[in-house]
């Protein structure tokens, strides 16, 4: 499903026009990140947690040259799935 698929999908569920919808997955989408880049974790109760995970410098190996090369310390979002998304997807 890409974005407009998801637009359509909310508008339909919630009864919204697909201009208000898209209003709503773009808001959203804004607040994670802002939050996310202010170092915060955004969790929605049964269903997940957005956060940010640090990864520190380490070296590594240039695959063509087989050189030892550095790699920078970094933050990386994560998306863990919350008790209620894990049962939906597994049920049976």
């Amino acid at each position: 499903m890409n974005k407009s698929e998801l637009v359509a999908a909310i508008a339909a569920k919630a009864g919204v026009t697909k201009d208000a919808a898209k209003k709503m997955v773009d808001a959203f989408q804004s607040v994670v990140v802002d939050e996310l880049t202010a170092g915060n974790s955004v969790a929605l109760v049964g269903f997940g947690t957005f956060e940010v995970s640090k990864r520190p410098a380490r070296t590594g190996r240039n695959p063509l040259n087989g050189k030892t090369i550095k790699i920078a310390a970094s933050k990386q979002p994560k998306f863990k799935a919350g008790k209620g998304l894990k049962a939906a997807v597994n049920k049976k």
